[in-house]
């Protein structure tokens, strides 16, 4: 059976389903194929923390776009997104103060509600941190997290409601062109086809891509993530923190539990088959993260250890991401490598590939910074921290 649309998109991550809701909302008819299932990849993985804490000026705008979206969900998507305003904290040493100035200077400048604080106020915002070490923190009350999956679920769903259909268990094997243009992509059990197909395929986005001849350094790597139950006599719950001395994020979660990970760069050597990997965090792993978190919050000490959980980033060598149309004129976009950035920028993102695709006469998000071509060119995306994965 052969299908015909105006768009494909391959991926059913928050990628896909945001684009494929932006683009049915403009009238086209859109198919979404996942291989598995919806945010099977690292979308439901992601601890979907939703901050606007960027050095560059268009990924921080791009978050607070995203933020507003969060914020207004049900109205502006359809049901619940599981958003909960927790505060952020991005906390620096003394040697990176100014750095810091400048990024929330940046951040104000676009309108974020972002402000420079001191350790006395680091405390009275999160009670029970350590803060010895520390010279500023930079602090957004709005930012807090979402729930992957219902964020996920709730695209498709508003997307499904403009006319689009989602395909699961839906593997595309080939990209079909005609000529120098795009025709339809196949699948095991069908054919579809669109002159327009968009590869939101995450990790797997590189060998999607090679289904159209083209080559991406998007590679697939294993990142983990600590969880741990905080103690009963602690605060119910607490803002999510960036910690740039110990390389950590914390975030809580529901059920006194609180979410710990990696800021370090060198998780991108993790490189993994993206189809077999330890879906569970390294005992090693979640034993470094509990130091490392006891460290800054000293009552963690009495927290218990509940495991973990493994996902997947697709990194390319800047940690931004490829949102581009290859082969240049063909109708085939990538919009894929988002480094673990991904979801907190998702309806900004959605916003941008709508723009592209209909040809916008002033998209509110240009995408020449994230071309193909900029490797090329020694033209990286560069931010503030080098050494971190922040952007």
């Amino acid at each position: 059976m052969t299908r015909t649309f105006d768009a494909v998109i391959i991926g059913g991550g928050i990628m896909g389903c945001a684009t494929a809701f932006e683009l049915a909302q403009r009238g086209l008819t859109v198919a979404v194929l996942e291989k598995d299932f919806l945010a099977a990849g690292s979308t439901g993985k992601s601890s979907a923390i939703i901050r606007q804490h960027y050095s560059n000026e268009l990924t921080a705008r791009m978050a607070l776009y995203s933020l507003r979206v969060f914020q207004h969900f049900r109205d502006q998507v359809g049901n619940d997104s599981g958003f909960r305003q927790t505060g952020f904290l991005a906390l620096v040493p003394a040697g990176d103060r100014t750095a810091l100035e400048a990024n929330v200077a940046l951040q104000r400048s676009v309108g974020i509600d972002a402000t420079l604080v001191d350790p006395t106020d680091i405390r009275e915002l999160f009670p029970g941190l350590a803060t010895a070490d520390l010279s500023a923190a930079a602090y957004e009350p709005d930012a807090g997290y979402a729930d992957p999956h219902l964020t996920t679920c709730a695209y498709a769903d508003a997307a499904k409601r403009h006319g689009a259909r989602i395909h699961v268990d839906a593997d595309v094997t080939a990209i079909r062109f005609a000529g120098d243009r795009v025709a339809g992509v196949e699948t095991p059990r069908e054919r579809f086809d669109a002159p327009v197909v968009i590869n939101c395929a995450g990790p797997w986005g590189a060998c999607v891509a090679a289904l159209a001849g083209v080559e991406l350094p998007i590679n697939p790597c294993r990142v983990q993530v600590a969880v741990f139950r905080r103690p009963p006599d602690v605060a119910a719950t607490h803002p999510v923190v960036l910690d740039f001395v110990h390389g950590t994020y914390v975030r809580p979660e529901i059920g006194r539990l609180s979410f710990v990970g990696s800021i370090d760069p060198a998780e991108a050597n993790a490189l993994v088959d993206p189809d077999d990997y330890p879906e569970h965090a390294d005992f090693a792993f979640v034993s470094d993260m509990g130091e490392r978190v006891v460290r800054r919050y000293p009552a963690m000490l009495q927290s218990e250890a509940m495991g973990g959980f493994a996902g997947l980033y697709g990194v390319t060598p800047d940690w931004h991401p490829v949102v581009d149309e290859l082969p240049s004129g063909s109708g085939c976009y990538v919009c894929a490598g988002f480094s673990g950035h991904g979801f907190k920028l998702g309806p900004a993102v959605g916003r941008m590939m709508a723009d592209i695709v209909t040809g916008a006469g002033a998209p509110l998000f240009p995408t020449d910074r994230f071309r193909l071509s900029r490797y090329a060119a020694h033209e990286p995306v560069r931010g503030q921290y080098a050494y971190s994965i922040v952007g």
